[in-house]
């Protein structure tokens, strides 16, 4: 489960955060999850509940976004928004499909108390 690893870089990242900004407490984090990462949210989320304890996150709630597949057809030219990489053009059903986005994930915000 490489979720476990993606959450150990996720809690380095918002302590040494923290530590810049003088932050002692985190009560929440938004990530974004890109649909075509391999990166299971709920996975990310028991990683997340179960690693946090002890960190300056310990009591964060985790946001997960995960928005569509943004790509270009190749066949009539259009930006679509798909829900897997085998969706067809939303505008011309074409399967040739450059993918723009969701294959990343990052973190968007994260809030102090």
């Amino acid at each position: 489960m490489h979720e476990v690893s993606i959450c150990e870089h996720l809690l380095l990242l918002l302590a040494q955060e923290a530590k810049r900004h003088e932050v002692k407490k985190i009560v929440r984090v938004r990530v974004e999850i890109g649909r075509l990462s391999c990166l299971d949210p709920e996975a990310l989320r028991f990683a997340f509940d179960a690693m946090a304890p002890g960190t300056v996150a310990e009591a964060a709630e985790l946001q997960i976004d995960q928005p569509l597949v943004r790509a270009s057809c190749e066949e009539c030219g259009a930006d679509v928004e798909l829900n897997s990489r085998f969706d067809p053009c939303t505008s011309c059903s074409g399967t040739r499909l450059k993918l723009h986005s969701g294959q990343d994930m990052r973190l968007l915000e994260m809030e102090a108390a």
